[in-house]
């Protein structure tokens, strides 16, 4: 019982430190003026070995802030927020680099992205079979 409490609260702080500042934008008196100009772009990016995101060992995760500026702990920000504007945030669109070779040792990473692009959710989830693959992409995104 004790446990299931924690959690709650815990998830309830969480889901207020998330959403709060979404909500303002909502509650805001009608005729007033937006907040801010940028729709929010906030994404975290995570990186592990194991076939999904379900039962993958996670390894690293990074954040990205893309409106109005690039920021965030992912290391190549400017670069990361210019290549997902490019794709319209469909990541789905990342494609391996031509004529890199790739060794067939089944080690799978999974990718995933979850957040807000453009003020839209974007859910995303890619499983490579190796780290190799995932570097094929051949986009800052996923280097971190």
């Amino acid at each position: 019982m004790r446990n299931t409490a924690r959690w709650a609260a815990a998830l309830g702080l969480t889901a207020a430190a998330v959403c709060g500042p979404l909500i303002g934008a909502a509650v805001a008196a009608p005729g007033a003026a937006p907040s801010s100009l940028y729709a929010p772009s906030a994404l975290v990016l995570t990186t592990g070995h194991g076939s999904d995101a379900a039962t993958a060992t996670p390894e690293r995760a990074v954040t990205l802030n893309c409106a109005p500026t690039a920021s965030g702990t992912h290391p190549a920000a400017p670069r990361a927020c210019a290549e997902l504007r490019g794709l319209d945030g469909d990541l789905g669109a990342l494609k391996p680099a031509d004529g890199v070779m790739c060794t067939k040792l089944y080690d799978p990473v999974v990718v995933t992205v979850q957040g807000v692009w453009q003020g839209k959710r974007l859910s995303y989830e890619r499983t490579f079979g190796n780290a190799c693959m995932k570097d094929a992409v051949n986009s800052s995104l996923f280097a971190f």
